[in-house]
């Protein structure tokens, strides 16, 4: 389906969906974005691939190797938010497809090994990675631009699309050295800052908000407009804001990924 990848399924409680397989070492789980597997979110599958990691990207919506286009990206829209899947104005609690999500990355841990997988969630999917962290198998979940539930309102512009649940274990993950990471545009109107805040209020010192100004006159041309960060909108040059939270999230996939050597 697209170069460089296998295709598999994966079943879990009576559902099956395709999914896309690239690479060899720990796990890595990427959610792709609303409209679906694009070359940009292929092109950021591969280029995790390529520091060591074995990365599955299930098909949740859309056509995979399908371009972006305004039309595709609408449509995706529309079609999650009439889906029993996703829950898009659910502030205080995660989309039923976390249950298999989180089945998938403890599926994905058991084939892989290692100290357990990572995952990262983009847009439509970008709070999920928070309702993962109830399997205990993820440690090294990235929120980029986590845009549920949509920002309609006070109270949904703050909130994380998780249960209590869901944040109290969270907490208390963070609370035993996982690290969450978040990354958003400033003038992005999907992930207001109010977001982020919450996220720091609630996770402490386990958050850390990568936040890349794209307000008027900002210092590298980002339009307002910007919204994914390692797809889409990454300028893949040294020293870029974008190239820097890419490297940021590779970071993390080592650091809490790769089997510390034994003390001699």
């Amino acid at each position: 389906m697209l170069e460089g990848f296998r295709e598999t399924r994966f079943e879990h409680a009576g559902v099956a969906r395709p999914m896309l397989v690239t690479g060899e070492g720990p796990g890595v789980l990427v959610m792709h974005e609303v409209p679906g597997i694009t070359p940009e979110v292929a092109a950021f599958a591969r280029r995790v691939a390529a520091e060591g990691f074995r990365v599955a990207v299930p098909v949740l919506f859309g056509t995979p190797g399908k371009p972006l286009s305004v039309g595709y990206a609408l449509r995706g829209l529309a079609g999650a938010c009439v889906s029993r899947e996703f829950h898009v104005l659910a502030g205080h609690g995660s989309s039923p497809i976390t249950e298999w999500l989180r089945a998938l990355a403890r599926s994905l841990h058991e084939e892989c090994g290692g100290p357990g997988v990572g995952a990262i969630g983009m847009c439509l999917t970008g709070n999920f990675a928070l309702a993962l962290m109830m399997e205990p198998a993820l440690m090294a979940p990235v929120l980029s631009q986590p845009s549920l539930p949509f920002p309609i309102g006070g109270e949904r512009r703050a909130a994380l699309h998780v249960s209590r649940e869901e944040l109290e274990n969270a907490k208390r993950r963070c609370a035993e050295g996982v690290k969450v990471l978040g990354l958003r545009f400033t003038a992005d109107p999907m992930v207001p800052k109010e977001r982020f805040d919450t996220l720091r209020r609630e996770l402490g010192s386990g958050f850390e908000g990568i936040e890349i100004d794209s307000g008027p006159g900002n210092a590298h041309g980002i339009p307002r407009t910007a919204h994914s960060v390692v797809t889409n909108d990454l300028v893949d040059e040294d020293g870029h804001p974008t190239r820097k939270a890419l490297e940021a999230v590779l970071s993390l996939f080592q650091e809490r990924l790769r089997p510390k050597a034994p003390r001699a």
